[in-house]
């Protein structure tokens, strides 16, 4: 056994030491139909919770975009006959705090309490009136929109903001993944939009709840029979449409930018594949592993034609990007897209060495602890799991499925899924 294999095994010990008590994630459906993931932990009298429904961007109605976002930034500004000032006031009294967002497959809800029933009652109380009783006011509408409106004007004016855009809708041309809010359909949203995008899909079916933190099994499933009990009945949400493969191309788009922005990528992987473990241990290696990976090492160190390059995956329920990018100078735009696409072409071709596949495991090893570390990662994680319905030992094997990985495997994996007649390029600001 090597040294960088020794590392690795004692890495993957102390992982299993660390993950091997825990967590136990427990699984039931509420009477409301609800889906509820539980991890009990005593550790800190803190209580978080999240309430994930099947409300993302993704959802929106042709000619509707933005009202995903605008129906989440609602609902904690005036429930239950109680104003934004109030829904506030109360929060901070009990030391509580709400949080939450919009992604493309989901709209997220969370609470932060003490876990005293003194104090854990009253906010989830308010919680629950945030669910199930939003009365979106008129007047708040109105000043949110045109927040919104505001907002995406001057994000519109950033040459990040429009390679993004542009990227997005080249990977997915005719996708509800590739399409975007604009003040034009933001401005032509009304409230009764707001209410029958929220009666849609914030349903009691289409309901995930993760509870983590300092309660019993018991009271967790009141606690999910209370926060869901009121939730409309709906449908059982289907499944996102799978986007069709984009042909590959290049895009260049003109801006007053003194830094070029360069993306490069495709739609490339779903939750719950069975090649995510290669592919994550791979793209390490690639793009993934900082100042270690391949193109931090030619296009940098070598070349010095970008203070940084990266690669990632992002799955998602249907096939979510792999995405390389960078920014350079507008002389350099060409050069560093010449060198990223051979890099990328030779580790296509040839995969991994021993020595990167050795190091990537020892890095993904040794750091998963710190992603279970605390309260709000291990409700993120768990969250995940629950809406996306992986197997509920997901971390606790994450380890060893990371340490089985061969190169072999890697190659393979990337063959199928990063295929360059697919890859699809996004230039702003280039020469």
């Amino acid at each position: 056994m090597n040294p960088c294999q020794l590392l690795v095994c004692t890495f993957l010990a102390l992982a299993a030491q660390l993950t091997q008590a825990g967590p136990k994630i427990e699984f039931w459906q509420a009477t409301s139909g609800a889906r509820v993931f539980f991890v009990e932990n005593h550790t800190l009298p803190i209580l978080d919770v999240q309430v994930d429904f099947a409300a993302g961007t993704a959802r929106e109605a042709q000619g509707k975009a933005g009202v995903a976002q605008l129906t989440r930034a609602l609902l904690d500004l005036g429930a239950a006959g109680m104003d934004e000032t109030q829904i506030a006031s109360r929060m901070a009294d009990l030391g509580a705090q709400l949080s939450g967002g919009v992604d493309l497959d989901r709209a997220s809800v969370s609470l932060r309490t003490l876990s005293m029933a003194d104090k854990r009652g009253p906010a989830l109380a308010m919680l629950r009136a945030i669910l199930t009783s939003p009365q979106f006011p008129t007047q708040v509408f109105d000043r949110e929109q045109a927040r919104s409106v505001a907002a995406l004007k001057e994000a519109l004016t950033r040459p990040d903001t429009i390679a993004s855009r542009a990227f997005w809708s080249a990977m997915y041309p005719a996708h509800a993944y590739g399409r975007h809010a604009t003040p034009k359909s933001v401005s032509g949203l009304g409230r009764a939009d707001v209410l029958a995008f929220h009666a849609a899909n914030y349903t009691a079916q289409g309901a995930t709840v993760t509870i983590v933190g300092d309660l019993s099994r018991s009271q967790a499933g009141l606690l999910a029979e209370e926060l869901t009990g009121g939730l409309v009945p709906g449908a059982v949400v289907g499944p996102v449409a799978v986007p069709e493969l984009p042909l590959a191309g290049e895009q260049r788009i003109a801006h007053p930018a003194a830094q070029a922005h360069l993306l490069l990528g495709l739609p490339a992987l779903k939750r719950g594949d069975p090649d995510f473990f290669p592919l994550v241990v791979g793209n390490y290696s690639l793009g993934g592993g900082g100042f270690v990976s391949r193109l931090m090492k030619e296009v940098r160190d070598k070349r010095g034609l970008a203070y940084s390059v990266s690669s990632f995956f992002q799955p998602l329920g249907q096939l979510g990007p792999f995405q390389i990018g960078m920014q350079t100078k507008k002389a350099q735009a060409n050069d560093a897209l010449k060198v990223t696409r051979e890099v990328l072409a030779a580790f296509l071709a040839q995969g991994p060495s021993e020595v990167e596949l050795q190091a990537a495991k020892q890095n993904l090893i040794g750091s998963f602890p710190l992603r279970l570390d605390s309260n709000r990662k291990l409700l993120d994680n768990v969250a995940m799991i629950g809406f996306y319905g992986l197997p509920l030992d997901y971390l606790d094997r994450y380890p060893e499925n990371i340490e089985k990985v061969t190169a072999a495997d890697i190659q393979a994996a990337f063959a199928r899924h990063v295929r360059p007649e697919h890859l699809v390029t996004v230039v702003v600001a280039g020469e």
